[in-house]
């Protein structure tokens, strides 16, 4: 996995207060507040298909086929392919539980810390 954190988005979580989980979790992955936004309401949605999210978050379809690619990516959600009884198929995602979620950040924090350490030693 890349170290995603970006060193302004993480500047930005250090000066916050009380940062929330969701700016926690964009940070860390590297993420947008819509794909933070789509995987928590994968959580309450869980085998939803593009259309029913897309239903739910109010979004176009393409965009949230898009942020889908991208939880995919981050190890954050799955796809399963069901067939249709008419034909054809369709497909369902299924988020990454949110203990499996916690686990990721705390991996990709550490690796992006240990780069930055890495970075610091060759100064």
């Amino acid at each position: 996995m890349a170290a995603d954190p970006s060193p302004n988005r993480f500047r930005e979580l250090l000066l916050d207060d009380e940062p929330s989980l969701d700016e926690v979790m964009a940070c860390v992955f590297g993420i947008q507040a819509h794909e933070v936004r789509t995987y928590e309401t994968l959580l309450d949605y869980p085998e939803s298909t593009v259309e029913e999210l897309a239903d739910q978050l109010d979004r176009d379809r393409s965009n949230v086929n898009r942020s889908l690619s991208t939880l995919r990516e981050k190890g954050l959600a799955s796809r399963r392919r069901r067939l249709l009884d008419s034909g054809g198929h369709v497909y369902q995602y299924t988020p990454t539980p949110r203990d499996e979620a916690a686990d990721l950040m705390h991996e990709t924090l550490e690796e992006w810390a240990e780069y930055v350490h890495d970075r610091i030693d060759e100064f």
